[in-house]
Formats: structure tokens, sequence, C-alpha cells
């Protein structure tokens, strides 16, 4: 089913199925993401069977703000502190070692947890009428192009979705950068993105 984006109904719409363990799509600075509830083990199990998604592969997750990291990390390392504070919101995932409740399917059994939050304003809007963190990985089959508009996630996803979030094109091209850091606070560079990983070097 297709919403506009910003229709507040239907971001209200939206955040009542995640809370039921629904599946939808919705537009980020990037790409398109599907989203659920990280804390519901169904809603994940479905979001990886959707996308045909390999189990030891983590999910990523968006926030709305640094508060709600807490929620999901056992603890913040200084490095990736500093790191929040100058690109947040922006297309940086940082990966935190993440809290002992969180579903092994989001982590990928890693027990760590990638998180970004997203600069995009209907992203932020669905996070607030969420009221917490939502999974963000791109709308697609593992191993296919990442949608930028909510017609090609209705052709490659269909009914498997249960509500489309239609904010218009996305501007695509590369995804977010991916960073960590290991105990003694060295940072490194998982995957390259929008934010240039000498450009974080430098902020550190």
């Amino acid at each position: 089913m297709f919403c506009s984006a910003s229709d507040p109904v239907a971001l209200e719409q939206a955040a009542c199925l995640l809370r039921q363990g629904g599946l939808i799509a919705f537009p980020t600075e990037t790409y398109y993401g599907l989203g659920v509830d990280p804390f519901n083990v169904k809603a994940l199990e479905r979001l990886f069977q959707v996308k045909q998604r390999q189990p030891n592969k983590p999910v990523l997750v968006l926030v709305a703000g640094q508060a709600q990291v807490a929620e999901l990390v056992a603890e913040v390392p200084t490095i990736l502190a500093r790191l929040m504070t100058t690109f947040w919101p922006g297309p940086l995932t940082l990966v935190f070692p993440g809290r002992a409740l969180l579903p092994l399917l989001l982590t990928g059994g890693t027990g760590n947890i990638g998180i970004r939050h997203s600069p995009h304003p209907l992203a932020a809007c669905l996070l607030s009428a969420f009221g917490g963190p939502i999974t963000a990985t791109s709308a697609n089959r593992s191993g296919l192009p990442p949608a930028t508009t909510a017609a090609a996630i209705q052709e490659s996803l269909g009914s498997e979705v249960d509500l489309i979030l239609d904010g218009g094109t996305t501007p695509g091209g590369t995804g977010s950068t991916l960073v960590g850091c290991d105990k003694d606070q060295r940072l490194y560079c998982l995957r390259a993105g929008q934010v240039s990983f000498t450009e974080i070097l430098q902020v550190v």
C-alpha cells in the first residue's frame, strides 16, 4: 500500500504497523529502507525472509538522536561520541558494542550494532511517530540494487511490505559510510560511503 510520507495520518499508520510487528518501507538520505521494530524478533525474521538475507549479516538501525543510542548499546566509546557530535545527523553509520538484550538477527551474531541518525526529514518524522529506533536496511532483495523510489519497491517486493511511504526519489549514489573502533579506540572503515574516511580521521 502506498501512502505519502508527508501525510501525518500515514506516518501514524506506519508507526502503528511497526508496533504490531509490521514491515514498512520509507525514504532516507540515500536509499529507501525497510523498517521494523528492532526489538521484535518475529518482525526481524520476516524482514530477513523478505530480503532473502543471510542471518549472519547485521541490520543497521536509525535513531532520532543520541539519546536513543543508549537503548541499543552497551557503551559509547569516546571516539564514537565525538563522531556522533560532528557528523550526525548525516550519512555516517557507527558500529557500537550492542546491549546483551539485542536479538541475534539484529547483530548478525557479532554482538555489535550499526546505528545512524538520518538527516532525512521524513525519516525523522517516522522515528518521532514511532518513538524508538527503527531498522533501515536497504529496500531490496539481497544482492540486487537498492531502491530509490516507492514504485521500485512495489515492483520488487509488492505485497510483502505492509506499507510504502512514498517520499519521492531519494538521492541514491553511495550509501552511508560505516565506521567502528577497536578496544584501543582506533577507528576502522567497514564500508566507504558519502563521508570520506579521511575527513573522519581529521576530526579525531
